[in-house]
């Protein structure tokens, strides 16, 4: 029997469970990885880097006009990609 590897968001949901981070950070976390990969038209983090991560924060910024620790937040969780 063949085992099937986990999907990208299961992997980052059992990596930040490991790391005992709170359930609000896990969702959140999941949320902007989904935000980043469907601003990316589906394409998959790890074929991705440093200009699309810029890309997706100077629409935060720009566009969107959150603030400096919500940019940070959604760093952190392509970190964990």
């Amino acid at each position: 029997m063949d085992k099937q590897p986990k999907k990208l968001l299961d992997q980052v949901r059992d990596d930040l469970r490991l790391r005992h981070y709170s359930l609000q950070t896990e969702q959140s976390y999941i949320s902007w990885i989904k935000r980043y990969i469907i601003f990316h038209h589906k394409r998959h983090p790890r074929e991705m880097g440093r200009p699309e991560i810029e890309a997706f924060l100077t629409r935060l910024t720009v566009d969107l006009k959150v603030s400096a620790s919500t940019q940070n937040q959604a760093f952190n969780a392509f970190a964990m990609c």
